[in-house]
């Protein structure tokens, strides 16, 4: 999956930034295996703790106190945070709870996944999914990190204009 999106991106002409927070890194480091990724990945932030999700990725501060950090709002902001921050086409943020606890009051397994960039029509936009996912912690942060790539091949085989 991570090479199929490393070529799409590189015959779009496009790059790619991550924002993440249960999965550490993780997307952007699978995308960093792939020969070629240079071209089109920008870096990536972990943001695992609550406040580097507003001081590194501009997640608003009265959202995550509102809501807390595992919330759909959150995961749009870090992918445009994310795409913004790094100055790249596209942003995926991800924010959930791999468990085993839950973590204020949203259960393990819960994740959402935002992806932010270009509509079909033109001009920036923003998706999220939010998937419940089972399994154990690490489980459910590799189901992440494919659902996340996943999501991103969907939209970049979407033609623009």
């Amino acid at each position: 999956m991570a090479a199929e999106v490393v070529g799409l991106l590189r015959a779009r002409g496009e790059t790619v930034a991550t924002a993440e927070s249960l999965t550490a890194g993780a997307v952007g480091a699978l995308l960093a295996g792939v020969p070629g990724a240079s071209a089109v990945l920008r870096g990536g932030l972990i943001v695992y703790a609550t406040e580097l999700k507003h001081s590194l990725a501009g997640v608003s501060a009265d959202l995550l106190a509102e809501h807390g950090a595992v919330h759909p709002d959150v995961a749009a902001q870090l992918a445009s945070g994310a795409r913004d921050r790094c100055g790249a086409t596209w942003g995926l943020g991800l924010t959930g709870v791999a468990g085993p606890d839950p973590q204020d009051g949203v259960p393990p397994g819960v994740v959402h996944i935002g992806v932010a960039g270009v509509s079909p029509v033109g001009g920036p936009s923003v998706e999220v999914s939010s998937v419940t996912l089972s399994g154990d912690r690490h489980r459910v942060r590799v189901a992440s990190v494919i659902t996340a790539l996943e999501l991103l091949r969907a939209r970049l085989l979407v033609p623009v204009g």
